[in-house]
């Protein structure tokens, strides 16, 4: 699966007495579907999943899927502490029809959290997962960070695709990426070098019902020779996996080469980070302003180097304040303020004062969508 370009972690919006408001879910959701963005991840930390009851989870998960548009990569947050308990939601993300499972490095038991323990662990999510696995590293929110020769030990695995690297080290970043230069895997693209995802596989086969076309297995999408849709990228070897294939109707798809995939969560580091081989990000910040992150993308992306610095400057306070320093409250004010809904925390996250929203609006003033 291609994980190029960003990605806004969501928020999961509450009523003001706690409970999940799904209909304002699924409006935020339909709004990024109108944005550039790559695609959603739903659950992550922006998201408050640790506050989430299981059924909570699914119901969300299920609720965003239903409102995201097809083109749009899904991305479910589906790290638990424990194996088990992470492939079940893996499973359950799989059967909804979610392209990549995000796993955050277990933490509670940190002290344990030896290479060998995080060794075992993602080998056995990867080795039972449905969905490609993508590593989660947040050590502002988990006080471990996992080694950068581990995340290249890993990223030997088939199933597992990518990090989101969230440390704000750029160093790491460009480390892990000359680490893992040599793994070569190949995504099915677009014709114009966007994802491929199941779900429009599935748009486009209904379509061909009435215009007819030619319908491909989605093994040979994704690299390898399975035909389900959550089947697991496997590394490329071929040269007739880079031939542009019909999938169905006017769904034209070709093979892309991309590796291992770094991510990062820093939106003030987003250049550097790209600068240094990151292929795009999943940022907090991108839930109230996808587009200002968006466009640091697309300059870099082009190759306007002058472009993409002024725009990266253009978010650097703004990003720092809001999407690091005020938390999930900060975020959420940022939302209701620039045309999606933000609402209220959990408990025990509290609401800004008058004074903090204030800041935040001003922060924002330039970045309004």
């Amino acid at each position: 699966m291609l994980l190029s370009g960003i990605f806004p972690p969501i928020t999961t919006p509450f009523y003001p007495d706690g409970n999940v408001y799904f209909k304002k879910l699924e409006h935020n959701v339909e709004r990024y579907s109108r944005t550039p963005v790559a695609g959603v991840v739903v659950l992550g930390s922006t998201g408050e999943a640790v506050m989430l009851s299981d059924s909570e989870r699914r119901d969300v998960l299920k609720s965003a899927r239903e409102a995201a548009a097809p083109s749009k990569v899904l991305i479910a947050g589906a790290g638990i502490e424990s194996a088990i308990e992470t492939l079940r939601l893996t499973e359950y993300a799989a059967e909804l029809g979610y392209d990549v499972a995000l796993v955050r490095t277990p933490h509670f038991y940190r002290r344990q959290m030896h290479a060998a323990n995080l060794l075992a662990f993602y080998r056995t999510v990867a080795d039972g997962s449905p969905l490609p696995v993508l590593i989660y590293n947040v050590p502002t929110f988990t006080a471990y960070d996992i080694p950068a020769e581990t995340v290249v030990e890993l990223a030997e695995h088939p199933n597992i695709i990518g990090i989101k690297e969230s440390g704000g080290d750029v160093e790491k970043v460009r480390k892990m990426v000359e680490g893992t230069r040599h793994i070569k895997r190949s995504a099915a693209v677009t014709e114009t070098f966007d994802a491929v995802t199941p779900r429009m596989l599935a748009a486009a086969a209904g379509s061909s019902a009435h215009g007819g076309g030619e319908l491909l297995q989605v093994g040979a999408l994704t690299g390898g020779a399975a035909t389900s849709p959550q089947s697991s990228p496997q590394p490329s070897a071929s040269k007739a996996s880079s031939a542009a294939v019909t999938v169905v109707g006017n769904l034209k798809t070709r093979q892309k080469e991309v590796g291992f995939q770094v991510l990062v969560g820093a939106a003030q580091k987003l250049l550097p980070s790209l600068e240094a081989g990151a292929v795009g990000a999943i940022l907090a910040f991108a839930c109230p302003a996808p587009t200002a992150c968006y466009e640091i993308y697309a300059a870099w992306k082009e190759g306007d180097a002058d472009l993409a610095r002024l725009k990266q400057e253009r978010i650097i306070k703004a990003a720092q304040r809001v999407g690091s320093d005020l938390g999930i409250s900060g975020l959420k004010y940022a939302l209701d303020w620039n045309g999606y809904y933000g609402g209220p925390a959990r408990l025990p996250l509290l609401p800004l004062t008058a004074v903090l929203k204030a800041e935040v609006e001003q922060l924002m003033v330039d970045l309004r969508n």
